[in-house]
C-alpha cells in the first residue's frame, strides 16, 4: 500500500466489468485493490473476481464497506487478503485480530483514532476524506505521528490534490469514483482506464518523491 501509494476502490454488480477494472488496475501498475460490499451481488461477484486475480501473484485483493464480523467471516472464507470498514468497529477489529488479517477502520476523530490504534490497527482509513479535508491529517499526525493514514473519499487523481494530501502525512491514499470515469466504463474504454490509472499513479509517485 505505501510502495504504490494509491488504492482503487471499486464495486461493480457485472463480474465480466470488475474482472476488466481489475486488469486495467493491474496493468496500470496497481498492487493492492479494494472491491467494496455495496449491493447484495458483492459476496458472489468478489468470490469469482478473487479467483480471477490469482493469475496476479503480487496483487492483495481486499474488501471494503464491512460493517459485522459476519460480514467480515463472510468475505475472508471467500478469499479477501484484508478487511475495510467505513467505521471503527471493535467486533470487526477483535475478528481481525484473532485471524491475524489486516483491518482497516474508518475514524473522523482523534479520539477514533487513537481507540483504532490502540485496538492493533496497522493502517486507518480517514473516513470521509472529502469532509475532513487534509488539515485533519495533519492534526492527528502532530499528536499521533505513529499512526498510519490512508484517505478515502474526497480523493483526485491531480498532481495538485495528491500534493496537498501526501504533504499532510497519509501513507497512501483510498480513490474510487474520481479514478474510475463512468463514462469509460460504460463503453468500455479500459484503455483509458488504464492509462487514467497509472498517470495517477505517476503522480503519487512524483509528490512522494519530492
Amino acid at each position: 500500500m505505501e510502495n504504490t501509494g494509491l488504492i482503487p476502490v471499486f464495486n461493480h454488480q457485472d463480474i465480466s466489468i470488475a474482472k476488466e477494472i481489475l486488469d486495467a488496475s493491474y496493468k496500470a501498475g496497481v498492487r493492492v485493490f479494494e472491491f467494496t460490499n455495496r449491493d447484495e451481488k458483492a459476496l458472489a461477484v468478489f468470490t469469482e473476481l478473487y479467483k480471477y486475480a490469482s493469475k496476479y501473484d503480487d496483487l492483495i485483493l481486499g474488501i471494503g464497506t464491512i460493517f459485522t464480523k459476519t460480514q467480515a467471516k463472510q468475505f475472508l472464507d471467500a478469499g479477501a487478503d484484508f478487511i475495510v470498514s467505513p467505521a471503527l468497529i471493535t467486533e470487526i477489529a477483535d475478528f481481525c485480530n484473532e485471524k491475524k488479517i489486516l483491518w482497516i477502520p474508518g475514524c473522523a476523530t482523534i479520539t477514533e483514532v487513537y481507540t483504532a490504534h490502540q485496538l492493533g490497527a496497522q493502517l486507518i482509513k480517514a473516513f470521509p476524506g472529502n469532509v475532513l479535508g487534509p488539515d485533519f491529517i495533519k492534526a492527528v499526525k502532530t499528536v499521533l505521528p505513529q499512526v498510519k493514514i490512508m484517505p478515502t473519499g474526497g480523493v483526485e487523481p491531480t498532481l495538485e490534490n495528491l500534493k496537498l494530501w501526501f504533504n499532510s502525512g497519509v501513507s497512501c491514499v483510498g480513490m474510487g469514483s474520481q479514478l474510475f470515469n463512468k463514462g469509460d466504463i460504460k463503453s468500455k474504454n479500459f484503455l483509458k482506464l488504464t492509462e487514467d490509472i497509472k498517470e495517477a499513479l505517476q503522480h503519487v509517485q512524483k509528490v512522494k518523491n519530492i
